[in-house]
């Protein structure tokens, strides 16, 4: 078994650990966090980032995922990883209860939940989320660091622009395209194209206003909230 790292010590790095145990493809050698010391379901924290490249060596490590739900978060710590170990893996994580469709893709360092569904010809990019009971449907495509929240569906051939955020319980209908950094609220419908740099919610689904790149969005406490 290939020893890895899990990089994170959330409640979502909780849920990918419980997916790396349940594939059996991977041994979980430890966790890396900047501000968290201690254990995690088990797991010891083994040090920071800047302290991965001597863990590497010294437990024999072959890759690991970043296991953060902020897209910009994780996308932030991957580009950290990428210049401190220009080599290192970035495995995926897919729950075995997830139904994955005939050529379907998914991307490298990119976890899928438990229940989750990608359909036929979905591309899911690089370093996302699909997470519990999300579904991608037929020919749609998700940006590289873009997520699907709990519950959260795709019509088919939708597009979902990188970094972008559906919330939980959205939907979007057939065709619709999410443009890069948009945030989808919590609940809501979406009937046409949304434009970049948005956040977007109700039933129609509405442009309310704008949203700069790194804008936190999980936990928020305006209706667009993912947590």
């Amino acid at each position: 078994m290939r020893n890895v790292v899990v990089v994170g010590a959330s409640g979502h790095a909780e849920v990918v650990i419980d997916i790396l145990e349940r594939q059996g493809i991977y041994r979980i050698a430890g966790l890396i966090d900047r501000s968290v010391k201690g254990h995690l379901m088990g797991y010891e924290i083994l040090g920071t980032e800047s302290d991965l490249p001597g863990i590497v060596r010294q437990l024999e490590i072959t890759g690991g995922i970043v296991a953060i739900g902020d897209n910009w978060t994780r996308h932030r710590v991957v580009n950290a990883l990428n210049a401190l170990l220009p080599d290192f893996t970035f495995v995926t994580a897919v729950h075995p209860s997830a139904q994955i469709g005939r050529n379907a893709t998914i991307g490298r360092g990119s976890a899928v939940m438990a229940g989750a569904v990608i359909n036929p010809n979905a591309r899911v990019g690089a370093f996302c989320v699909v997470n519990t009971n999300a579904s991608l449907d037929h020919g749609s495509v998700m940006g590289e660091f873009s997520g699907l929240l709990p519950n959260a569906a795709t019509g088919g051939n939708v597009l979902i622009g990188a970094f972008a955020a559906v919330c939980q319980g959205a939907n979007i209908i057939h065709g619709v395209e999410i443009g890069e950094h948009t945030v989808i609220g919590a609940g809501a419908t979406v009937f046409e194209n949304m434009p970049p740099r948005v956040v977007a919610y109700g039933t129609p689904a509405r442009v309310i206003r704008a949203r700069e790149p790194g804008e936190p969005y999980l936990r928020s406490l305006t209706r667009a909230a993912c947590e």
